[in-house]
């Protein structure tokens, strides 16, 4: 059966049936998907994470259709009814719905017009009637059927029921009821109209029209919560004569009495079964798309959150805002170890003591510890907090500040992770040091959130959550990977986004870690249920710095220490040299022949290739390579910013109709698709990402509604 996936999967990815087959292969071995990117590149041709999980999750489909395929199969053959000619359908049929459509007319059903028809002795007269012989009067055919004790006391009684077998006969027939909604995905419209008299979010829409084919994602998502909310009304209008024809034109033969019957009929299946079915349908069709494409950007979101640049070699300070409590201080040092908290009254107006002992609380840290960055939390207070942080750095040369997302904070700080991390702090003070440590190591910290929990997507509690937290998890799984974990210090909630390794195992390396110590690559395998295979799968993304081989600390898998040896050696360098790296590896290797050096080592080029980037420089993270977060030392507010103002900004989320920036004034503003690019754009990601730092011009503010509309385009300000 997987000869029959592979071609297929070759098919609608364009790959090689090679590349397919290999995939499947280590997917069925057990194998991750970081493992496979990363490792197995010469099997599939170098094929991305990316590919590979949505190579994975197309084989799953195709498995679960295959079966499907079978029991549909098996269950016509148990009703004596599976042909040939039906066999050969469902082997064609390439979707579920497809399949379902053949089932359809033998699936057992409730009781229904048609059935009750039949009940009453009326299918002889309905099969005579989809006969259509031109002579024959269907009222002189359909009195032999009169039977007031069936409850068919007359011929216009008998005609009606056989018009109700037809009809779901119609309605049945699977080959029209894909023509039929291949015709409505193209020509049919989504109408919304008020359901209430009253203002609402949803008042755009009381009125609305708009293409299946063409509606928007969001669109589909707000008209669907608005229809739950009871403020919309919400159908789908179609062109009925033309789908009427349609389907008189499957059934209908000539122009006998006979056929005037069953063209009465064709036009009930179509008002009464097969349109408010379809309908039914194409709402979940869109319902579906709009998941996808939700889905799909709020994963580009998380991952470019997550990949985020570390703001490294800071000693920091964490300040999570509050009012009555007062702001909740934490210094950690560069690696995010704790070296002192604080509490600082500073937000109330007219408390000048509390205030002013904050300030010798926070200038007394940055003195004695040495600190040049503060973190501040972007909730409750952040306002407030800021303003003072910054009539504090006058005082406070080289000291910068940023605003981090509050899911550094408030949502890790009620998490239970913040517990078993924090064990010696109270909830206020873990979430200070959440703040702080979220600005060095975006990462590292929110691996420990539910993902969901973030906040860089769109109607996110209207999608399918089952499909939503395997997309997020899938991210959360990549970039950790990409990335590579310290062993040596990493929570358990970073180590169980590893490949191969679960929350259970997680927990293992960490206790095996806090009692013996993880001194190399190697020490893993004795860590409890870290068995062969997991090993394989995890090693090659655990760093080990301070281990005395100093592959450890690199990407290189174990699997090819030899082969990184060989390659070291023909470079002409050492052990010692590897540690620190070998700034011209690659071109040494291109002088000294790749084809040549792979041979040697006993490796592909691809896997050369990454050896090579390793020792030139070991334990590289690549998002170095991304720009800086950008530190402030001002603060603006909304009443200061007017129409025409340039700023510079940090994108926060990326939705389908535009991107919301922070501009350092507490409300994102948005800049609007049309007013992203001097050229007609589809999607917003074609243009930004989260985390980008834009230029931006202020078109219109409303302070009233807290609303700041931005432009990327000078001309469009």
């Amino acid at each position: 059966m997987n000869d029959r996936f592979v071609e297929v999967l070759a098919h609608e990815f364009s790959l090689r049936p090679a590349q397919v087959k290999a995939v499947i292969d280590l997917l069925d071995a057990g194998n991750t998907i970081p493992f496979i990117a990363r490792y197995r590149k010469e099997a599939t041709g170098s094929l991305d994470d990316q590919v590979l999980r949505r190579l994975s999750e197309r084989l799953e489909y195709l498995r679960g259709l295959d079966k499907r395929r079978q029991e549909v199969a098996k269950a016509l053959e148990e009703q004596g009814v599976l042909t040939e000619e039906l066999r050969a359908s469902l082997e064609k049929a390439a979707t579920l719905s497809e399949l379902e459509d053949i089932y359809r007319p033998f699936r057992p059903k409730r009781r229904t017009r048609a059935t009750v028809a039949k009940e009453r002795g009326l299918e002889p007269l309905a099969t005579w009637l989809l006969v259509q012989p031109m002579k024959g009067d269907p009222v002189a055919k359909a009195a032999a059927f009169v039977d007031p004790a069936k409850e068919v006391p007359d011929a216009q009684a008998a005609l009606a029921g056989a018009r109700d077998i037809i009809a779901e006969m119609v309605s049945d027939d699977a080959a029209l009821r894909k023509q039929l909604r291949e015709m409505l995905t193209r020509e049919a419209v989504v109408v919304t109209k008020a359901a209430k008299d009253e203002d609402s979010v949803y008042s755009n829409y009381y009125d609305f029209r708009e293409p299946v084919r063409a509606i928007a994602a969001h669109r589909i998502l707000a008209v669907n919560r608005g229809e739950r909310e009871a403020f919309l009304k919400v159908s789908i209008e179609a062109d009925d004569g033309r789908a009427q024809q349609a389907v008189k034109r499957a059934f209908v033969r000539g122009n006998s009495a006979a056929a005037a019957q069953v063209a009465e009929a064709c036009e009930d299946a179509w008002s009464r079964l097969l349109f408010p079915s379809l309908e039914r349908e194409i709402r979940n069709m869109l319902t579906d798309r709009a998941n996808e494409s939700a889905i799909r950007v709020f994963s580009d979101n998380l991952h470019q959150l997550l990949m985020q640049p570390p703001i490294k070699g800071k000693v920091t300070l964490g300040v999570d805002p509050g009012f009555r409590t007062g702001c909740k201080l934490a210094v950690i040092d560069e690696n995010g170890k704790v070296l002192d908290t604080g509490v600082g009254h500073f937000t109330l107006p007219g408390n000048e003591a509390g205030k002013a002992a904050a300030a010798r609380l926070i200038k007394g840290f940055v003195k004695k510890y040495g600190v040049t960055a503060i973190a501040i939390g972007n909730g409750t207070a952040s306002r407030e907090s800021e303003q003072f942080i910054v009539s504090l750095l006058p005082d406070m040369p080289g000291v910068a500040y940023i605003i981090v997302s509050e899911a550094g904070a408030s949502v890790y700080s009620a998490s239970p992770l913040a517990a078993e991390e924090f064990p010696d702090f109270d909830v206020t003070q873990r979430s200070a040091v959440s703040i702080a440590r979220r600005m060095q190591d975006p990462l590292a910290e929110l691996v420990k959130i539910d993902p969901k929990a973030i906040g860089v997507g769109q109607y996110q509690h209207d999608l399918k959550q089952n499909e939503l937290t395997a997309a997020l998890d899938g991210v959360v799984e990549q970039c950790v990977n990409q990335v590579g974990v310290e062993v040596s210090t990493a929570s358990a909630a970073l180590l169980s986004h590893v490949a191969g390794i679960g929350p259970a195992l997680a927990k293992n390396i960490v206790a095996y870690r806090e009692e013996n110590g993880i001194p190399s690559r190697a020490a893993l395998k004795k860590v409890p249920k870290l068995g062969p295979k997991a090993f394989e799968q995890c090693a090659g993304f655990l760093r080990v710095r301070d281990s005395k081989n100093p592959l450890d600390a690199t990407a290189v898998h174990p699997e090819s220490y030899d082969a990184a040896k060989v390659v070291a050696s023909a470079l002409g360098c050492d052990a010692k040299a590897v540690r620190g790296g070998i700034p011209d590896a690659v071109q040494r290797a291109q002088l000294y022949g790749l084809e040549k050096l792979a041979g040697e080592a006993g490796v592909g080029l691809p896997t050369l290739k990454d050896i090579l980037a390793e020792l030139q420089k070991p334990g590289r993270d690549p998002r170095d390579d991304l720009p800086k977060p950008v530190l402030r030392t001002d603060v603006l507010d909304m009443k200061d910013l007017k129409p025409g103002m340039e700023l510079t900004g940090t994108v926060r989320n990326v939705i389908d109709f535009g991107a919301f920036v922070d501009i350092g004034v507490h409300q994102d503003g948005l800049v609007h698709i049309s007013r992203m690019a001097d050229r007609f754009i589809r999607h917003p990601s074609e243009v930004v990402k989260v985390g980008d730092v834009v230029k931006v011009w202020v078109v219109d503010v409303d302070e009233k509604r807290k609303r700041i509309a931005l432009s990327m385009v000078k001309d469009k300000a």
